[in-house]
């Protein structure tokens, strides 16, 4: 099991904005600011995403949060782009994956490929 996770992002500040209102349609929030270094998401009262803003990013990566049905998939991409994400792949079913993967990707301000995903089948 996975407690938290993090990235490095180039600007704390414009990354924050991003992915709290990104995030939002799943439920998370902005938890801790470690001065201005880091800041904690999640939901609950637990941060489990963390966004370093001490240095540029030297990798991108993807990173799949769990969504609790397909339409919040659809608000996490509508609200990721809102926010001035771009598209990388927008909402749907990847039956490559598995007949009921249903995700949608966006790239953040640095690159990195941040996906909704929700696993159950459609039930109308």
């Amino acid at each position: 099991m996975i407690d938290h996770t993090g990235i490095q992002v180039a600007d704390l500040e414009r990354s924050l904005a991003f992915y709290t209102k990104a995030l939002a349609p799943l439920g998370y929030t902005v938890i801790r600011k470690v001065q201005n270094i880091a800041a904690g998401l999640g939901v609950g009262g637990k941060p489990d995403f963390w966004v370093a803003g001490v240095g540029a990013p030297t990798d991108k990566i993807h990173i799949a949060f769990r969504a609790k049905g397909r339409a919040e998939v659809r608000a996490f991409y509508e609200a990721a782009i809102a926010a001035g994400g771009t598209d990388n792949g927008p909402p749907g079913v990847r039956p490559h994956y598995h007949e009921h993967y249903y995700g949608a990707f966006v790239r953040d301000p640095d690159g990195h490929n941040i996906e909704a995903v929700c696993h159950e089948p459609y039930l109308g």
